[in-house]
């Protein structure tokens, strides 16, 4: 559970972004021409005035922000002590002016109604100024009492138009004490800027760092940033409901919901708090995951590409690229979603990334409980059928282009990749049931994996060959250019060379194996031990010829990634050396010695 003090450290600074989000949205240059239509002297003298303000305000709402703790609990403790002043003072002005109406100004006492007013007015009072004396943590209560000058008056029995002047002498004095209490730490936020300025210039670069990285964790920016966004979208929600509500317009709900999105990300302040939010959501997807295929103990192994950080900065370089702040609100819109359906793409990508190793050790560990393998297997469901569904609610808002088809090739290649995984884990499971162990199994999941990654090439084939035709014949752009050729080299050329380089890997080995004498029923006899890659008997062996027994299906997975001897290392090449060309025969059986 969270501290209070970890609470009241995000609570206390959302307001400051409040206000800097609000001062942002202003916009000063339309109030200056409203002024200007009015009278051109006053623009004159309140242009200057009012910039002045807006930039003031910035830098206090900016300084107050950065505050440490104990600071901003002392301004919202003066801020709070300034509002009871003001509700005292109200008090005492609407007690006053009852007075004056009611027309008596005899001795309370002889008129009940006159008593009782003054009772629940002194009462009111008391408790105002005990509550500011408390806030201030003094005991001097009578600093907080000017309001309580006008109910002495009445209480001595003076006349009304007394009753009037006192009052007014009372916020007068009121005015003067907080004006003398502004003027004495007027320059606090300057001496304490001034400090925190000299001690970072004492650092140097490596502690500078630390420094950043310490304030950073202390403000906890994410979590104050993801609320100050959660609080915009709350009101903005009700807003729209309201305006909904009044009008008796009728939108989709997914339509509702991003339209109030959109509206909460018009500011740099707003958009940081989408990106935080969206990445705690992406962090909180991926660890249900996690807590939905290994349970509570999956979710403790963390991995830094699993933390919703990719998700977050994803949507802030699209957002900031494409200029989402500058557009008009159904721009916006419309170009959020694209961005947000980018961003879910990158998530179900990372969430396969975790299925995909659990749904596999399901099948070749061959573990028995039907509850993992139900959670896996509906797991790789959902992620087979999301993706497609997404591509084509997408393809229903928008016309068929080269953005939109890198959008729907995206969900293509992810169900494919959860196609071959469930490939895999069926043959797994096929083998499983199976009385004996297919010998060719590794050969069918290299296969199954091979026409996976074709099909995932010539999807990334066909995008780069509509892209090309349509910037060559359509409109030609300098992003859509370095888009293609982005694409063309990572999706195209990288996977065109690592499937050929897998496929020449696994030939050269499948020459090797295949170039290695058996051992006969005699030499396993007198070896009588196990495999020693897998650690299993051998009812058949192929032999090094370094002299080492293997199972000829071990080996071959061990050359896909070695090409010495898993025992001593020596090279194993296709052709026996020539200093043991006569040992071994041609046809590559061993002879019986």
């Amino acid at each position: 559970m969270p501290r209070l003090e970890d609470v009241a450290n995000i609570v206390l600074r959302v307001p400051c972004i409040l206000v800097l989000d609000l001062l942002y949205k202003c916009d000063i240059d339309s109030f200056t021409e409203h002024l200007r239509a009015k009278n051109e002297d006053m623009l004159f003298k309140y242009k200057y005035i009012i910039w002045n303000l807006y930039y003031l305000g910035h830098v206090i709402n900016a300084v107050v922000l950065v505050l440490p703790l104990r600071h901003i609990i002392k301004l919202y403790l003066h801020i709070l002590t300034t509002l009871l002043f003001y509700v005292g003072h109200h008090i005492s002005k609407d007690y006053v002016h009852g007075e004056v109406q009611y027309g008596y100004d005899g001795a309370l006492y002889l008129d009940s109604q006159a008593f009782n007013r003054f009772v629940s007015s002194l009462t009111s009072q008391v408790i105002l100024s005990t509550l500011c004396a408390f806030l201030m943590k003094t005991r001097k209560v009578w600093l907080f009492s000017a309001h309580l000058l006008p109910l002495l008056a009445r209480l001595c029995a003076m006349p009304h138009d007394t009753l009037l002047l006192v009052n007014s002498f009372s916020t007068v004095l009121t005015g003067i004490g907080v004006a003398m209490f502004l003027l004495s730490n007027l320059f606090v936020p300057y001496r304490l800027a001034r400090a925190a300025y000299s001690e970072l210039l004492q650092l140097e670069l490596y502690r500078l760092l630390a420094v950043t990285i310490s304030l950073w964790n202390q403000f906890a920016v994410p979590v104050l940033f993801s609320v100050f966004w959660s609080v915009l979208f709350v009101v903005q929600l009700c807003s729209y409901s309201v305006t909904n509500n009044t009008t008796g317009s009728h939108e989709g709900v997914l339509f509702f919901l991003l339209t109030s999105v959109s509206e909460c990300c018009v500011t740099p302040y707003s958009l940081l708090g989408l990106t935080s939010v969206v990445s705690y959501l992406g962090l909180g997807l991926l660890n249900l995951t996690k807590f939905y295929l290994g349970g509570y103990t999956a979710v403790q192994n963390d991995n830094v590409m699993h933390r919703g950080v990719t998700e977050g900065v994803t949507l802030l370089l699209l957002a900031l690229q494409t200029g989402l702040l500058d557009m008009q609100a159904l721009q916006r819109t419309f170009l959020l979603s694209i961005i947000l359906f980018i961003v879910v793409t990158s998530t179900l990508q990372s969430m396969i990334e975790i299925t995909d190793p659990i749904i596999l050790a399901l099948g070749a560990s061959r573990n028995r409980s039907l509850w993992k393998h139900f959670r896996g297997l509906s797991m790789c469901l959902v992620l087979l059928v999301f993706p497609g569904y997404m591509a084509y609610k997408i393809s229903q808002f928008f016309h068929m282009d080269f953005w939109l088809l890198i959008l729907v090739s995206s969900c293509m290649l992810t169900s494919l990749q959860v196609t071959g995984t469930l490939l895999i884990y069926f043959l797994f499971m096929v083998e499983l049931f199976c009385s004996d162990p297919i010998d060719s199994l590794d050969e069918i999941i290299y296969w199954v994996n091979a026409v996976s990654r074709v099909l995932e090439f010539v999807v990334a084939l066909c995008v780069v060959a509509y892209g090309t035709w349509e910037s060559l014949f359509g409109e030609w752009s300098w992003m859509g250019a370095s888009v293609i050729i982005i694409h063309c080299y990572f999706n195209v050329w990288l996977r065109a060379q690592t499937g050929w380089r897998s496929f020449l890997l696994r030939q050269e080995a499948a020459k090797k194996i295949n170039s290695l004498p058996r051992a006969t029923a005699n030499q396993l006899q007198q070896h009588n031990d196990v495999c020693a890659i897998c650690f299993q008997e051998m009812s058949s062996a192929v032999l090094t010829y370094c002299g080492h027994f293997f199972h000829g299906n071990c080996l071959r997975k061990w050359l896909y990634v070695q090409e010495t001897c898993p025992m001593c290392h020596q090279a194993i090449r296709p052709t026996p050396p020539e200093d043991f060309q006569g040992l071994w025969p041609k046809n590559g059986e061993y002879f019986d010695s």
